[in-house]
C-alpha cells in the first residue's frame, strides 16, 4: 500500500518548518586535557504501552489526508483488525491498492480546493490587521512586538522560535512545543520566510501569514499540510546567526 506508507512515514518524520536545511557541521575544538567520562546512567525502562499507543497515534496521523468520517475510520479500523489476525476480506492486490491511491488522491484535491476557498477570506481580512505589511511576493507581516536588534538580510541566518497553524486554527508545527529554537539560512526556506523576516528587527514578534503560491502550494505537504493552505506563524526573531 504505497500511499498509506509513504504518508505514515511522513508523519512519523522530525517536524519541519518551511524547509529543514541541515545545519551546518561545526568540528568541536581540541580539549586541553581528556574529558572525564561521564557516569553513566542505566537506560530507561520501556514503556511498551505507550509505544504502542504512539504507534496508533501515527497510523492515525497518517490517514488524515483520507479526511475520514467516524463510519468510515471504523471501517479502516475492522481492516487492521482483519489483518493483524490475518483473515483479511480479499487480498491488498495490485487492483486494491489503485484504489487507495485514488481514494487519496481524490480526498487530498476535495481538500485542496476546500483550504483554496478559505484562503482567499482569510487573506483579505489578515491584510486589514492593524500595522500589517505586504511583501513584494504578498506575504503579510502583522507586528505583536517590535524589535531592537537588526534586521536580517536574505544571506543571514536566523535563530527563532515560531507556531504554525492553518486557517482553521489547527497547529501543524511549533518550535516552542518541542522547547528548542530553529536556526536556518533565510535563502533556504520557503519564499514567504525568506521575505517576511527581514521585514523584522532581532527581539520583535510578528504574525506572519503565507499565501499558498509563497508558501507549498498546490502539492501542500501531506498529511501535515493541505494542498493550496495559507498559513500563519507566530514568529518571534531570536538572533542573527554569527558567521
Amino acid at each position: 500500500m504505497r500511499t498509506l506508507i509513504a504518508v505514515l512515514a511522513v508523519a512519523l518524520a522530525a517536524p519541519a518548518l518551511a524547509q529543514n536545511p541541515k545545519a551546518e557541521e561545526k568540528k568541536p575544538a581540541a580539549p586541553a586535557a581528556p574529558a572525564a567520562k561521564p557516569e553513566q546512567k542505566p537506560p530507561e525502562k520501556l514503556d511498551t504501552d505507550k509505544s504502542l499507543y504512539a504507534v496508533g497515534l501515527a497510523v492515525a496521523k497518517s490517514l488524515d489526508v483520507f479526511a475520514l468520517t467516524p463510519a468510515e475510520a471504523e471501517k479502516v479500523i475492522q481492516g487492521v483488525k482483519d489483518g493483524l489476525a490475518g483473515k483479511p476480506k480479499f487480498q491488498l492486490d495490485e487492483k486494491a491498492q489503485t484504489s487507495v491511491q485514488e481514494l487519496a488522491r481524490t480526498r487530498m484535491a476535495a481538500a485542496a480546493q476546500k483550504q483554496q476557498a478559505a484562503g482567499v477570506a482569510y487573506l483579505d481580512k489578515m491584510a486589514k490587521e492593524k500595522g500589517a505589511v505586504k511583501t513584494e511576493s504578498g506575504a503579510i507581516v502583522i507586528p505583536i512586538k517590535p524589535g531592537t536588534g537588526a534586521t536580517p538580510a536574505v544571506t543571514d541566518t536566523v535563530k527563532v522560535h515560531y507556531t504554525g497553524t492553518l486557517v482553521d486554527g489547527k497547529e501543524f508545527d511549533s518550535s516552542e512545543k518541542r522547547g528548542e529554537p530553529a536556526e536556518f539560512p533565510l535563502n533556504g526556506v520557503i519564499k514567504c520566510w525568506t521575505e517576511a523576516l527581514q521585514k523584522m528587527k532581532v527581539g520583535g514578534e510578528a504574525k506572519v501569514v503565507c499565501p499558498s503560491g509563497i508558501a507549498y502550494g498546490e502539492q501542500g505537504r501531506p498529511p501535515v499540510i493541505p494542498g493550496n493552505a495559507v498559513l500563519t506563524f507566530h514568529v518571534k526573531l531570536l538572533d542573527i546567526v554569527k558567521k
